[in-house]
């Protein structure tokens, strides 16, 4: 089983390919936003990696974090993550301060859309 740390937070056992989105919230009670409901629409569910980043991405996040010019190292979006591994992450895209009225939709079981992996 996976652990996933969250600075400032724990370290919390996440089921093998629960989506990082997921366990950030579920799991580890964070107020993590997920405007798009975890789609790969926008960037609102960023994290910084401290330790643990994936090698593989989607192309459809590859894509967006390309169009939306997020180029820091480092730098993923938590909704088309898997938790194969164990993670150290950093929250950098948070409800609190953020002035939205709620962390965002309803996030599905699966990777959405539908993943295509390639190499970061």
């Amino acid at each position: 089983m996976p652990k996933l740390t969250v600075e400032n937070v724990g370290t919390f056992d996440i089921p093998a390919g629960k989506r990082l989105i997921s366990a950030l919230i579920e799991d580890a009670g964070t107020d993590q936003l997920h405007a798009c409901g975890g789609a790969a629409k926008c960037t609102t569910c960023r994290v910084e990696f401290i330790e643990g980043e994936p090698e593989k991405i989607t192309l459809a996040e590859k894509e967006l974090l390309k169009v939306r010019e997020v180029s820091e190292p480092g730098v993923r979006l938590s909704c088309q993550i898997a938790c194969e591994d164990d993670m150290n992450v950093r929250l950098i895209s948070r409800l609190e301060g953020s002035g939205r009225k709620d962390q965002g939709g309803p996030v599905s079981s699966e990777i959405e859309p539908p993943p295509e992996w390639t190499m970061k």
